[in-house]
Order: structure tokens, then C-alpha cells, then sequence
């Protein structure tokens, strides 16, 4: 396919992936001067109308969707080559790596890098979902991370519209075995709750770098699917915090009903995790000799007076040790000329420290506001300051607006050391609206439809339609499924059915009756009456006359009426006398009237 140009367009530059059912490419875009990606069904499929079913599913499923972290459809087409038709789709071009490319190279995840991934491919999964789409292939090789950090969920190819519930019927399941929920191992019913158990699968592998489950062959993996118990991420890596912890298994769980009954409560959650609550809470049980203690005082007595105080024992004068031992007393004052020595060196050296402490400090830093301030200028507020700034991801935000700062780290007015890390959440923008279709709509319905979301109607305008009923709504912009901000517009364009165009009445005369009267309706214009007259030069049955002059501009359904020739009038000679008198009288006048002329009268 290297060098191939599809629908006279897609240049095919290189092979950049492989899937189970069909290649991508790298190509060029002639026409939009762009890179785009190509997947095209692999050659040992194009006859299997199964899987050239599966294929168009993939682009009606995304074709739907509209959504930054979805991978976008430009267009889908059949090329025909060595005489097989291969049916292809053509794809938003990321320039990146998979999420399971970036596990293999670097490891587990930290805990603020699976949130902040997480939640980028929870919110794609539950725009799938509201649109009636089940993913049901949810896997780190199906999610790719740009260079930007955008996460965009790919492969639809076996995704299906969501009813109340899907049964998975294929002997062979499809699906990524280490990522396939219980349910869809056991070919039983799958919903939204599938995807769900799939992507707690990716967050189990993001922050541990390990599958919770694996095995010598794929169905020894289904099994544990639906057999085994997970085991906690907090056994393998005791700095996970136990929310996240919580939020992964209660997401894999083998009984549906057990798991979050949507996305939308998934990342309400995922978003809830502290991801500092368990700094220096987890000490292992062989360091706990180490955990701060409350020492007693020796020197206190049970009266509550301090003093140095060293217990004697009553002289016994049976004891001969005592009087044996004449030098105890100067023991104890050598004893205690030491202890106060030694609290004098270390005052003086706690005094010393004190004061080279005070010396050397490290100059204290106050922390600026910089919540609703540009990102940009405020990362250059914090480099001034000799301080770190890092953004700890972007959100959707109704507060602030978009490159906004929502959140830092460090609360305003803090002093903290130079070089210390201001961390900051960054505004995405308003959280979006999902255009609704009003096509076809009459305009108070689109009204109503659009101020219940926060939307409403922009520029109207009206236009001739010969498909859309008159005062119903033909078009739209934006088109329904893409997204705005709340208290956006959208434009309309309203039928105004059947255009009314003129219609030129033509030249009828000398036509055939037939002729003129198809030309009539033709145009749209009706035939009245008809009507017969001899005419002297226009022969029999063609038009002599005609309602309305030639040129004039009529409406539609204007009746006109013609009047046809029947010809040249016949002239009747009168017949000849057969008996005619050979000497009539001059004088006598002929009969009239059907008078007799007899002499009687």
C-alpha cells in the first residue's frame, strides 16, 4: 500500500501499526495539505463479511462521537486493488505513543500521572456512553497519549449500541483477554458496567506497572477473570492511596452490580483521591522501634518537684560494704561535675548550631495568588520568584476562564524556601454542552430544546425547501453532537417550503393538442377548457388559441385554456334544378318564403 493514493486523495506514506483485524498507515492529505492515519481492513479479511462488518461499525460508532479525547473520523472509503475492494477509514493523526508503549519503557505510574490520565480516558468512555456506546475493547494499546499529554481513546471496532443490555453471543470473545471483563469471558450480557471493569484493569496496571492477572494462555487468564480475587494494589506498593485503592476495586468487581453504576460517579471519585494523604503515613512494621516515643523523665519525682535527684540507700551498719568504700561520695560529685559539663556543651553547642542556622538560613519565599491568572504569566511569576512551577493537568472549569489557573499547591502568602514546587491546575474551558439535533424542528421547539441545556437559538434565517416541510428547521450550526459552552448559540435556517419560482407561458399556437397539452403540465400549470372553432390556415386539432400570452409570468397551477381548430369551414353549393323552365318570364317574380305563387292567390 506504500506510495498508493487513496479516493485520489491519501497519499500512503508508512506503516505506523497493526491491530488484529487491520493496518495503519501514515498519509497525506492532498487535498487539506495535513497528515491523517489510515486503517485499512487487513488483506486476509476483506471476504469475511463479519469482519467487514465489525469494520464499518467502527466508523458509524466514532462518526457519532465529538469528543477531545476521542479520536477524530475524517472520512471512510473502499479502494479497489488486485481486485479486491478494501474498505478503509481515515483517522486524526497523534503524533505519540500508546499508554502501554509508556508502561513498558518507564514503569508504574505515579499516583497524580494515573489520575490525571485516568480521568481523560474516563471522561472519553462516559461521552461513548452517553451517546449509547459501548466500547467493549478497553485496553492500553487502544489509548493513545499525544505529545501534549491529551489522551485519545481509539478503535471502536467492536464497540455496539448500548440497549439494556448486550449479549455478547460470539463462541470466540473478542476482546483483550487481560482486560476483559468477567461477563464478557463468559459470553454474557455486557454493558456500560464492562467498561467500567476494563478501565479499573488500566488504572490497576498505571499505578502498580502490573496486570492484575496473567497466565500460559488466554483462557487461563479469562479464568481468573471470573475466578480469582484481585490483590489489592496496596499489597504491592503501600504509598497508593487507599481512595485510589477503593475507586480500582470497586471498579473490578465481579458482579456488575457491584461496580460504579456509571462513569460519571467513577470520576467524581477518581477526582476526590488526595494524592499527598499517605506521604509518611506507611512505615513498615520492622521500622515501628523507630516511631517517636514519649520518654519519662527520670528526674521528676512522684511529688512532682524536678531536681537531680539520685537515690541512697539507708546506711546499714551491718553492711560492711559501705564503710569498705570510702570514696562513693567522690564518686558522685565527679559524677555530677560531668552531667552539668555536659549539659554546658550542649548548650553551647545547640546555641551554636542555633545561630549558624540562623546565619545560613535559606532566604523564605512569600507565595503570590495566582488563582484566574494567565498559566503563562504566572509561570513566569514563579521563575521570578526562583521558585518551580509545574502544571498538574488541565480541567473543565465554569469559575475560571480557559488557560486560567484554578489551583496551586501552596495556599497565597506562604513563605516557602527557593526552589520550592508550585503545582497548578489549569482551566480547559467551560464544561462543554452537547448540541442537541433540532433539524426538523419547528423554531419554538428548537427554543424550548436549547434553553433547558443552556444554549439557545442565534441567527435565523429562512430558505426554499423542496424536501423539509415549511416552518421546520432545515439546517443548523454547529451540528448536533459537537460542543459548546453553556450560553452559546446556535444558528438556524428555517424552511419555507416549495420555492414558488414563475413560470414562462410558452408559445402554444399550431401545436398538437396532444403536444400542448403535456408542455401545460409540464410546468406545472393546470389545463382548462377546451374549446372547437373552424380556422381557415391552422389545420385540424392543432391550437389557434391559447388564455394567456405568450411570455407572461405565471403562477403555478395557472389553468389555461385552449381553443383547437377543427379546420376550413365547408362551403355547401346549392343542387341544380332538375327541370329547368327554358323561356321564363322576365317579369315574373321568383318565390319566396315557401310561398305558392298559384293564380288562386
Amino acid at each position: 500500500m506504500i506510495g498508493r493514493i487513496l479516493g485520489g486523495r491519501y497519499e500512503i506514506l508508512e506503516k505506523i501499526g497493526e491491530g488484529g483485524m487491520a493496518v495503519v498507515y501514515k498519509a497525506r492529505c492532498h487535498l487539506l495539505n495535513r497528515y491523517v492515519a489510515i486503517k485499512i481492513l487487513k488483506d486476509e479479511f476483506i471476504d469475511d463479511k463479519d469482519f467487514n462488518r465489525k469494520f464499518k461499525r467502527e466508523s458509524q460508532a466514532v462518526a457519532s462521537l465529538s469528543h477531545p479525547n476521542i479520536l477524530n473520523i475524517y472520512d471512510v472509503g473502499n479502494e479497489l486493488y488486485k481486485e479486491k475492494n478494501y474498505p478503509y477509514i481515515v483517522m486524526e493523526y497523534i503524533e505519540g505513543k500508546t499508554l502501554k508503549d509508556l508502561i513498558r519503557e518507564g514503569g508504574k505510574f505515579t499516583v497524580d500521572e494515573t489520575i490525571y490520565y485516568g480521568v481523560q480516558i474516563a471522561e472519553a468512555i462516559k461521552h461513548a456512553h452517553s451517546n449509547k456506546i459501548i466500547h467493549r475493547d478497553i485496553k492500553p494499546q487502544n489509548i493513545m497519549i499525544a505529545r501534549d499529554n491529551r489522551v485519545k481513546v481509539t478503535d471502536f471496532g467492536i464497540a455496539r449500541a448500548a440497549t439494556t443490555s448486550t449479549l455478547t453471543t460470539n463462541s470466540n470473545v473478542i476482546g483483550s483477554v487481560h482486560y476483559l471483563s468477567p461477563e464478557q469471558a463468559r459470553g454474557g450480557y455486557t454493558d456500560e458496567r464492562s467498561d467500567i471493569y476494563s478501565l479499573g484493569i488500566i488504572f490497576y496496571e498505571m499505578v502498580t506497572g502490573k496486570l492484575p492477572y496473567d497466565g500460559e494462555n488466554m483462557i487461563s487468564v479469562a479464568l481468573k477473570h471470573v475466578q480469582d480475587n484481585i490483590i489489592p494494589p496496596r499489597e504491592l506498593d503501600r504509598s497508593i492511596p487507599e481512595k485510589l485503592e477503593s475507586v480500582i476495586l470497586k471498579c473490578v468487581q465481579k458482579n456488575q452490580d457491584d461496580r460504579y453504576a456509571n462513569v460519571n460517579d467513577l470520576i467524581i471519585d477518581l477526582k476526590n483521591v488526595d494524592i499527598y494523604s499517605n506521604i509518611n503515613s506507611y512505615i513498615n512494621d520492622e521500622d515501628d522501634k523507630y516511631h517517636t516515643l514519649v520518654i519519662p523523665n527520670f528526674n521528676t519525682r512522684n511529688d512532682g518537684n524536678n531536681f537531680d535527684y539520685i537515690e541512697k540507700k539507708d546506711k546499714d551498719e551491718s553492711d560492711p560494704s559501705q564503710d569498705e568504700n570510702p570514696k562513693k561520695p567522690k564518686n558522685t560529685k565527679i559524677i555530677l561535675s560531668a552531667i552539668g559539663l555536659a549539659l554546658v556543651l550542649v548548650t553551647i553547642v545547640f546555641y551554636g548550631i542555633f545561630s549558624l542556622k540562623n546565619i545560613f538560613r535559606a532566604e523564605e519565599i512569600v507565595v503570590p495568588n495566582l488563582l484566574g491568572v494567565d498559566y503563562r504569566e504566572g509561570r513566569q511569576a514563579i521563575e521570578d520568584l526562583e521558585l518551580e512551577f509545574s502544571i498538574r493537568g488541565y480541567v473543565k472549569s465554569d469559575e475560571y476562564g480557559i488557560n486560567e489557573i484554578t489551583y496551586q499547591s501552596v495556599d497565597p502568602n506562604t513563605k516557602v524556601k527557593k526552589g520550592f514546587i508550585i503545582e497548578v491546575t489549569v482551566s480547559d474551558g467551560r464544561e462543554l454542552v452537547r448540541v442537541p439535533g433540532i433539524v426538523n424542528r419547528t423554531l419554538y421547539e428548537a427554543q424550548e430544546m436549547l434553553e433547558s441545556i443552556g444554549l439557545s437559538v442565534g441567527n435565523v434565517n429562512y430558505k426554499p425547501s423542496d424536501t423539509t416541510p415549511k416552518d421546520e428547521i432545515m439546517n443548523q450550526e454547529p451540528a448536533a453532537n459537537t460542543y459548546l459552552e453553556p450560553g452559546s448559540t446556535v444558528n438556524v435556517i428555517i424552511s419555507e417550503g416549495e420555492e414558488i419560482k414563475p413560470v414562462i407561458m410558452p408559445n402554444l399556437i399550431n401545436e398538437n393538442t396532444i403536444d400542448a397539452q403535456n408542455k401545460i403540465l409540464s410546468l406545472g400549470l393546470k389545463i382548462g377548457d377546451i374549446g372547437g372553432e373552424y380556422h381557415s390556415t391552422i389545420a385540424k386539432d392543432k391550437v389557434i388559441w391559447q388564455s394567456h400570452e405568450v411570455g407572461s409570468e405565471l403562477e403555478s397551477n395557472t389553468v389555461i385554456n385552449l381553443i383547437i381548430s377543427k379546420g376550413p369551414e365547408e362551403i355547401i353549393e346549392p343542387e341544380p334544378d332538375p327541370d329547368p323552365d327554358p323561356n321564363p318570364d322576365p317579369d315574373e317574380e321568383p318565390p319566396t318564403n315557401g310561398e305558392n305563387n298559384s293564380e288562386d292567390d
